[in-house]
């Protein structure tokens, strides 16, 4: 799908084109569509999907420009016009939060069916490496790690995020998907999402349905929860015994959090049908 700027999204669609609600399933870093292939046949069954590969991610064109999360929101944006994405809820995880803020930031949530936040805090940029100055320092000494071992990087990233078995095959995809992105452009992109700027001011924009869905062990529990407490009646769930991929780890809580959360929205009035 052409979005703009010589970039084309592979783009993966699914289910009832009638449904009054699209939902889009936003991946992290290093990671595509795939990665949401559960929930794209679940929800399938009864709604429109949509799932993609970001800019410079998976099957879709590899650029050196424009990988923030303020480029992505706006691919997000064309993506969303060109497919007639109805009262579209946008469902992000990992770096797909900080798109996610990025967009509303930039388009606001009139239009949206409503927002879902998976296991991740929105930025505070450069003012979080002063206020976390320890995790900061370990994951710039992991970039060098990256950078010259990439492969065994992923692999062992994979093996920190999921800690549940997966079918046969399934790391081994999602470490070729990951190795499409060059580590220059990979390392450009944590920068621009951890460190280039300040989202967290999108959280109180929000003025659509939201649900924040944690995993119980994350870094980032008590950051994820206070932003949910900038959001108007935002929902916060937990999920026990999973990793940061909480859908891949516990699939059938995950699916059963955002099916209720779902199943309560209303279609926006920008984009419902006469």
């Amino acid at each position: 799908m052409d979005v703009g700027g010589n970039v084309n999204l592979r783009v993966i669609e699914a289910g009832e084109a009638s449904s009054p609600l699209t939902l889009v399933f936003i991946p992290g870093w290093s990671t595509g569509a795939d990665i949401w292939r559960r929930q794209i046949d679940h929800f399938a069954r009864t709604y429109r999907v949509i799932a993609f590969d970001p800019r410079s991610q998976g099957q879709s064109t590899i650029t050196t420009s424009g990988n923030t999360p303020e480029m992505r929101a706006q691919d997000l944006r064309n993506l969303l016009e060109r497919l007639n994405a109805r009262s579209p809820v946008l469902i992000g995880w990992s770096q797909g939060v900080q798109d996610l803020a990025a967009y509303i930031e930039h388009y606001g949530t009139h239009d949206l069916g409503g927002v879902v936040l998976v296991d991740a805090a929105v930025s505070d940029g450069a003012d979080g490496i002063t206020a976390r100055a320890e995790e900061t320092a370990a994951q710039f000494k992991m970039f060098s790690v990256y950078q010259v071992h990439q492969p065994e990087y992923l692999r062992g990233m994979m093996s920190a995020i999921i800690s549940k078995p997966q079918a046969g095959g399934t790391i081994d995809r999602f470490v070729a998907t990951g190795m499409k992105t060059s580590p220059s452009i990979g390392i450009a992109m944590l920068v621009a999402d951890l460190f280039g700027v300040n989202r967290t001011a999108a959280l109180k924009k929000i003025d659509c349905p939201a649900l924040i869905i944690a995993s119980a062990k994350s870094d980032e529990l008590a950051r994820q929860q206070a932003g949910a407490n900038q959001i108007s009646h935002a929902r916060f769930e937990k999920i026990e015994d999973a990793a940061h991929a909480v859908f891949l780890d516990q699939p059938d809580r995950f699916d059963e959090l955002l099916e209720k959360f779902v199943k309560g929205l209303t279609p926006t009035r920008a984009n419902s049908t006469p």
